[in-house]
């Protein structure tokens, strides 16, 4: 039955069940911007079908956080917000910045396009502060990391955007969130509440897919992810026979393979919670009792991941061009994962016979972790005397510019190569072209 309410002599039909002090809130009795929220949330959980609101248990992490001039609808609603005097409940974390000029260096014509791009991010961000930013370091897509301590719970209802962000929190920690988008989440951060349904719910969390994964030795997690994705799309997927490569304890390096798998799940795909047998908690609480009937079987052997890495289209004007950059880190590396790949580089070095790397290459990581990682003074003047630099930017955000686009750029991750045009190789392969300086074998 469709329920309405009046606000402002303008009538909505609304089918979710809500309590009184969510009707008073619709109603205005907390000010023409909070119904505006209610009323935004109770049409997003009206096309889904929720049938009530539920109470978020840990901040939120929202998506949105650069500047680009062309999102002026976003400012125009944080400038009401802000006038309004409204903010979150709790102090939230948010996705990475833009741009980092002292470690990822661009031409004029690049930073001229830059400035006109994101000329609104200094704007923005006073609006973020405003609005409940945790403080100046929380720009990071891998807000769960301990240094940076935007961790929930297993149980926990969350208000999250970021993709990648909330597959982990999803199937990693146990917690509970929908693949919101920009706006919406900081919308529930504000309410304290957000529409039940599909993941919030123990029946959405039930896997429609089995994923057997019967490779010859521990499938690269980028590609794993990306085959996963692009098979079940927005389904939730049962993965066996992992545990066999990754353990089944969630190690720190089990828990950095899964934030880089569920990235390519959600990229690749649209996949918002996966189960990992005998690793992943509520695959260890409730095992196949998680699994459908009539669940769907994908097999991935070695020769479907081939498969799969070989159709992944070239979209470089030259092929074969030289490289000009390589980004490593979307999501943003663990410190776990920093002081690896500073030890995987320097094997390579030793390897080809060198000292430094031959490409431009760039670790990306959270503000708080790479803080944490200088203070390894060994690793972190081990990591830049090899040549590399460090930053805490969103490599998505600067491969926007289409100056920066036409670069021959070179990644690890799935993520990236799918929403720009940087090109993907696994771990062995980056390591070797990054010292290198090229394709060619």
């Amino acid at each position: 039955m469709l329920s309405d309410y009046q606000f402002k002599g303008v009538k909505m039909d609304y089918k979710m069940k809500l309590t009184e002090d969510e009707l008073a809130i619709l109603n205005g009795e907390k000010g023409e911007v909070m119904a505006k929220v209610m009323k935004s949330l109770v049409m997003y959980g009206d096309v889904f079908n929720a049938k009530r609101m539920v109470e978020i248990s840990a901040p939120s992490h929202f998506v949105t956080s650069f500047g680009i001039s062309i999102m002026k609808a976003v400012f125009d609603i944080m400038d009401e917000i802000n006038n309004a005097g409204i903010t979150t409940i709790e102090k939230f974390t948010v996705d990475p910045r833009p741009l980092d000029y002292d470690n990822v260096k661009c031409n004029p014509l690049e930073k001229l396009v830059f400035g006109i791009m994101y000329g609104k991010q200094e704007d923005y961000e006073e609006q973020l502060k405003k609005t409940g930013l945790k403080d100046s370091n929380a720009f990071s897509c891998t807000c769960y990391m301990e240094e940076v301590g935007n961790i929930p719970k297993k149980g926990d209802i969350l208000s999250w955007a970021e993709s990648s962000a909330v597959v982990y929190a999803n199937s990693v920690i146990g917690a509970r969130c929908n693949r919101n988008s920009a706006l919406i989440e900081m919308f529930g951060a504000i309410l304290g509440k957000v529409p039940e349904f599909d993941l919030l719910t123990d029946e959405g969390r039930k896997a429609t897919w089995v994923v057997e994964v019967k490779t010859s030795k521990k499938p690269e997690a980028q590609v794993l992810g990306s085959a996963i994705g692009m098979k079940v799309m927005s389904d939730v997927p049962y993965i066996k026979g992992l545990d066999k490569f990754i353990g089944k304890e969630l190690s720190e390096q089990a828990k950095d393979y899964l934030k880089d798998m569920g990235a390519a799940t959600a990229s690749n795909g649209a996949v918002g919670l996966y189960h990992v047998d005998n690793l992943t908690p509520e695959a260890v609480e409730l095992k196949h009792a998680l699994i459908q009937e009539n669940a769907k079987v994908y097999v991935i052997d070695d020769a479907e991941l081939e498969r799969v890495k070989n159709s992944y289209p070239i979209i470089w004007k030259k092929p074969d061009a030289k490289p000009s950059r390589c980004f490593i880190g979307c999501p943003h590396l663990s410190y776990n994962q920093l002081i690896e790949w500073t030890d995987r580089i320097g094997r390579e070095l030793d390897k080809q016979k060198k000292t430094k790397v031959a490409l431009e290459t760039i670790f990306t990581s959270a503000p708080d972790v790479v803080a944490h990682f200088k203070e390894n003074k060994e690793y972190h003047e081990r990591l830049l005397s090899y040549g590399v630099r460090i930053s805490s930017i969103c490599p998505l955000m600067y491969m926007n510019n289409p100056i920066c686009a036409k670069r021959a750029v070179v990644t690890n991750s799935n993520k990236l190569r799918t929403y720009t045009t940087a090109r993907y190789y696994t771990d062995e392969e980056i390591t070797s072209i990054a010292v290198r300086g090229d394709i060619s074998k």
